[in-house]
């Protein structure tokens, strides 16, 4: 059945791949993105430009979408920021445009297409492993990995105030992706999964993935970081 999806940070990575996959299969992708040029006159794909550490942008996205009258099956909340600098070179503006994008925007944009995503529809927030308690840190990811930390609280508490009404709220943490953004993090890793890979699983997840949980954390992981 053809399901209406928007996906976050689709121009490129997981997300792309996540979206590329989704429109050859015949759902209806919106597909978010500060910059849209590789996503025009794609089959079901409808690329919007939003830069989401920006309130505006993101209220001028929904008031758009709300007035076209849809209804999205699935919120894939994939977009992130990543910046590898050691805590003692980081200032205030290093946390804030990190936190802008992976918590704030994230937050925004959920809360505001609320009224349109479908009751028994699924919000699958896009994590990382690094964000889980106990498990690996890497030096240098403070901003992001605290970031993702907020976001798995976030999707947790999320399911719990909605889970009489809806949607469904679940996140992935996920591993090292061979992506555009782990290269420029820790140039020459190779990363056990490629984005196709993670893309394919991540898609089957937010289709699927609510009939079985709400309010869980996943860990997607073959490797570290």
């Amino acid at each position: 059945m053809k399901k209406n999806i928007i996906i976050t940070g689709a121009a490129r990575g997981i997300g792309k791949a996540t979206a590329l996959l989704a429109a050859s299969k015949g759902h209806s992708v919106i597909a978010i993105s500060r910059n849209i040029n590789t996503l025009k006159e794609i089959d079901n794909i409808q690329p919007y430009s939003v830069d989401l550490a920006d309130k505006n942008a993101i209220t001028s996205f929904c008031d758009e979408l709300i007035k076209s009258d849809v209804s999205i099956d699935v919120l894939i909340n994939n977009a992130g920021k990543l910046e590898n600098i050691p805590f003692s070179q980081s200032t205030f503006k290093t946390f804030e445009s990190v936190y802008k994008v992976n918590v704030f925007g994230l937050a925004e944009l959920t809360r505001q297409l609320l009224p349109v995503i479908n009751a028994r529809g699924h919000v699958v927030n896009i994590t990382s492993m690094g964000g889980v308690q106990g498990s690996s840190k890497f030096a240098g990811l403070a901003a992001y990995s605290s970031s993702k930390g907020a976001v798995i609280t976030l999707t947790e508490l999320l399911a719990e105030e909605f889970k009489e009404t809806g949607p469904s709220f679940n996140a992935l943490a996920l591993g090292a992706v061979q992506t555009e953004m782990l290269e420029e993090a820790f140039p020459g890793y190779i990363a056990p999964l490629s984005a196709n890979q993670m893309g394919a699983y991540l898609l089957n997840f937010a289709l699927t993935g609510h009939q079985f949980f709400n309010g869980k954390v996943l860990p997607v992981s073959s490797g570290t970081p």
